[in-house]
């Protein structure tokens, strides 16, 4: 077989032969010389082609492996693409870095255990289609996990309408901090929920959803729980159950502390002291604290403009204004006013 690459070899052998075969050489020596000689160049040159014969298979194959390697990287990227919405990202990153044995273990750490859910959501999910209420509560889940992964918090679970997340592993910035960062958090929360019931009476929704959250810092174990075959990277102890109890006496819209967290974040945050309650599976009296100023700087920043009342709806959502429609929607509004000052005359 040929080889376009060996056409000037071809053409050598083919001139040699041609020179032996037309008598050009006459002396019987040299011609015996010439003749081992272009022997030798012949096999050196089908060498030569096998050689690059299998090289080419070679390359052929390892071509064909990289195509079944690159194949499967894309899967296991889409299937780690996956894994990753069942995880949280930092529990995520520990493991996929190899920053985290995936064995049954724990640790005791302090933490800042935080916990909420809506209040009566049974009662006021009652009324609500089936696809009304997916809508409703994987917006809210949506919207309050996009501002725990803003401030850092480790998502633990949803466990219904109630959201479990903790600060301070597998990531900490020092345990005030981590505590500072959860009641920012939670006042986010808060103040985004304002928006969002707005958004939800203007589509019709008659009770839309109040958040309750508690929060409480303390030791806690951290780990890998279950089995060798199915686990579960949690929190489990009494603090986590405290923070629980503070939800469930929590006020609707409002957040609740226990002393232990409002002592770190006292200097940040205005609050009030409750009355001292007892709550089930704890033994001492808890101490609790309501933060007060959740919604003072909540007009700055509104997303959702909002005035109803007696022959008057004002309603602006600035997220769904796309930057294109801005300067429009201010003409419209101004518009509108222009005409209402002038047929009321102020």
């Amino acid at each position: 077989m040929a080889f376009e690459i060996f056409k000037k070899e071809v053409a050598v052998i083919e001139e040699a032969k041609a020179l032996l075969e037309g008598g050009g050489i006459k002396d019987k020596e040299t011609r015996g010389h010439f003749e081992k000689l272009l022997r030798d160049y012949e096999k050196l040159f089908k060498s030569t082609k096998k050689l690059v014969r299998l090289s080419d298979r070679s390359e052929a194959e390892l071509n064909k492996l990289a195509g079944s390697l690159d194949e499967k990287n894309k899967t296991l990227e889409g299937l780690s693409t996956k894994l990753s919405k069942y995880l949280s990202p930092q529990v995520y990153e520990s493991i996929f870095s190899g920053g985290t044995e995936v064995q049954l273990s724990t640790e005791r750490k302090k933490l800042t255990v935080f916990f909420s859910d809506i209040k009566d959501f049974t009662q006021t999910t009652e009324d609500l289609q089936a696809e009304d209420l997916t809508y409703l509560l994987n917006k809210y889940l949506t919207e309050m996990s996009n501002i725990a992964l803003e401030y850092g918090a480790t998502i633990d679970k949803y466990i219904g309408d109630a959201m479990l997340m903790f600060f301070g592993d597998p990531e900490t910035k020092g345990v005030k901090e981590d505590a500072i960062a959860c009641i920012k958090m939670a006042a986010a929360m808060q103040r985004r929920m304002k928006d969002l019931q707005d958004t939800w009476r203007q589509k019709g929704y008659e009770k839309p959803f109040s958040m309750r959250i508690g929060i409480n810092t303390g030791y806690c174990n951290v780990g890998n729980f279950g089995s060798a075959a199915r686990m579960d990277y949690t929190i489990i102890g009494g603090e986590v159950n405290l923070a629980a109890r503070l939800e469930g006496q929590c006020d609707p819209d409002g957040v609740l502390m226990s002393y232990e967290t409002y002592a770190l974040v006292r200097e940040f945050v205005e609050a009030e002291e409750r009355p001292p309650i007892h709550v089930k599976g704890i033994r001492k009296e808890v101490r609790p604290f309501a933060i007060t100023n959740i919604f003072d700087s909540h007009e700055a920043e509104r997303r959702v403009i909002r005035e109803d009342r007696e022959g008057m709806v004002f309603f602006v959502d600035m997220d769904k204004v796309g930057e294109g429609e801005r300067k429009q929607t201010v003409e419209n509004i101004e518009a509108a006013l222009k005409e209402i000052k002038g047929k009321w005359k102020v």
